[in-house]
């Protein structure tokens, strides 16, 4: 997780200094990092609190951004049942994009002994560590020194090409490369959807098809490239 601090760091530093140039105090900045912790859903809410959209609103925008966590929190289900609640509600909150594609793609299939959930959970543990010090610091640091740094310098961009990259290590198959396409074409397409919710079309329309092509053609969609 360590080469992609820097890009998950930039990424916060532009949060952190995108709150602070939409008006909200430093305590509500802070609060808002620490109890969010979501870049995406975040940067999506601002806009919504400096107009002055109702609660529900911006409620609402929050979960479509981030109604990817809920195919995130399906996929790990198998790797965590064998734990408390409160480590699985733990995992859920520190569980972040990164975090997710590095994991799944170091243990592809759960393990059954309880040395290999150990290691699994090792793992997230340590990825966790890195990515959250990485966002938490760099946003804090964009929360406090917000007026100095100029939003010109599109800080964002670099968090961006991390999640490409990430996003391009995984599509390793062809159903997955067609995954992609199909998502971002949908996300597109329906842009001018209110309220984020092309996010939310462009997931339902690539899992459906992808599901059902991956029935129809089992050995064709699970070949690697």
């Amino acid at each position: 997780m360590a080469p992609l601090a820097t890009g998950i760091a930039a990424w916060g530093l532009m949060t952190g200094v995108a709150m602070v140039k939409s008006g909200m105090s430093v305590f509500e900045a802070l609060a808002m990092t620490f109890l969010v912790y979501a870049g995406s859903s975040q940067l999506a809410a601002i806009p919504l609190i400096v107009a002055g959209a109702p609660m529900w609103v911006i409620l609402a925008t929050g979960f479509c951004v981030n109604l990817r966590f809920v195919v995130f929190s399906l996929h790990l289900r198998p790797y965590m049942m064998h734990m408390p609640r409160w480590r699985r509600m733990a995992h859920g909150y520190l569980t972040a994009d990164m975090t997710y594609a590095m994991f799944t793609r170091r243990f592809p299939e759960p393990a059954q002994t309880g040395e290999g959930r150990r290691e699994e959970e090792a793992y997230l543990s340590g990825n966790y560590c890195v990515t959250w010090f990485a966002w938490m610091g760099a946003s804090v640091a964009g929360i406090l020194l917000g007026n100095l740094i100029p939003t010109s310098w599109g800080l964002g961009f670099a968090g961006v090409l991390c999640l490409v990259g990430i996003l391009c290590s995984l599509a390793n198959t062809p159903l997955r490369r067609l995954a992609v396409l199909i998502a971002g074409s949908a996300a597109v397409a329906t842009y001018s959807l209110p309220l984020k919710l092309n996010i939310v079309a462009a997931i339902a329309v690539a899992v459906a098809l992808c599901f059902w092509l991956e029935r129809r053609f089992p050995q064709e969609a699970g070949e690697p490239a």
